[in-house]
């Protein structure tokens, strides 16, 4: 979903002036456009979500729609121009997220779908064409870019070309620190245990989040359970559940969540952007939330994203985004972008 300049100031300003007729809109928000244009923007918001009408004909008002805040495409340079301690946020777990506001809204538009469902179409037919051993080729390359990439994103200092020769020679880079090894290993052996395993998340549970969390873990001091302490996040005020109980209830929510929906890109997002802002673990939690969710993809036969493309601080802020605003536009924009990439690199 990408907003003009003038449709995203219409849609700031219905959300600042709630309940205005069409005529009211022109002549308040100030655009330097006709009347009908203004019409035609509103069509836009109102089919895609974004604001709601009440009443009929000339009675007709205009307001932001309930998924609003979340599928509203911010602009992310400009959000994070405020400093840390500038910007107004939800600074708690929001549990209405999981109780109400994601049971029923439809993450993607349908030119996004058709976009997404087009490119799922050209990977299957792009593998029925691969033998098996050009398939599993495809896999590996993948796993390498996936295994390096997560861990990029947390810290790890290795190239693509070291943790290439790492993964594939088990050589390690001299200089490196050796978690980073660790950690780049983990995440090949994981992929690797998940492709030859179908069904790991269908359905999706508690466990088998767990399991995972456990084989990225391996070796790196990190406790296995579900936390029992506090948190923090380096780079915002946003403050995740403290409680083993109340984060045991959240992962459970998820799950259900998940496992209700039948979109598999749905599934898929969702549990990018949802164990991540659980922080159900002392540690690995975003790794953790990456791996599921290709979990997810690979179970229903989906093509599996490596995020290769995709800036480490641009991720960073998209999660940082829903943290703070419970806003999923910037992730999925990262989501849609990587598996394209995906679908046209590997396959």
């Amino acid at each position: 979903m990408v907003l003009s300049g003038n449709a995203a100031k219409l849609a700031e300003y219905i959300h600042a002036n709630p309940s205005l007729s069409s005529k009211a809109l022109f002549v308040g928000a100030g655009l330097s456009v006709g009347y009908a244009t203004v019409k035609r923007l509103l069509t836009q918001l109102v089919s895609e979500g974004l604001v709601q009408t009440s009443g009929k004909g000339r009675a007709t008002r205009y307001l932001v729609g309930q998924d609003f805040e979340l599928l509203y495409p911010l602009d992310l340079d400009l959000y994070f121009l405020k400093e840390i301690d500038e910007r107004v946020i939800k600074t708690h777990f929001n549990w209405t997220l999981l109780r109400e506001s994601l049971s029923h809204v439809e993450l993607f538009t349908p030119a996004e779908m058709e976009r997404l469902v087009d490119l799922q179409n050209r990977y299957r037919d792009n593998i029925s064409e691969l033998s098996e051993q050009e398939y599993e080729s495809a896999l590996e390359r993948l796993a390498v870019d996936l295994s390096w990439k997560s861990s990029q994103i947390e810290g790890n200092t290795y190239s693509l070309l070291e943790t290439e020769r790492l993964l594939k020679e088990k050589e390690t880079a001299e200089g490196k620190p050796r978690d980073d090894a660790t950690m780049l290993l983990n995440h090949k052996e994981t992929l690797d245990f998940i492709f030859s395993h179908e069904g790991l998340v269908s359905p999706l549970s508690i466990a088998a989040i767990e399991n995972i969390h456990s084989f990225l873990m391996k070796e790196l001091g990190v406790a296995r359970n579900i936390r029992r302490r506090k948190v923090g996040i380096t780079g915002t005020n946003y403050l995740p559940l403290d409680n083993e109980f109340q984060i045991r209830e959240a992962l459970q929510l998820t799950c259900e969540l998940v496992n209700l929906r039948s979109n598999i890109f749905e599934k898929a997002l969702l549990v990018l952007v949802l164990l991540s802002y659980i922080q159900a673990f002392d540690d690995g939690n975003k790794r953790t939330a990456r791996i599921v969710s290709n979990t997810v993809l690979i179970d229903n036969h989906y093509c599996p994203l490596s995020f290769r493309t995709v800036s480490s601080i641009d991720y960073k802020k998209a999660m940082l985004i829903f943290y703070e605003q419970n806003n999923i536009s910037a992730f999925k924009k990262i989501f849609i972008e990587q598996f394209e990439f995906a679908v046209n690199t590997y396959f």
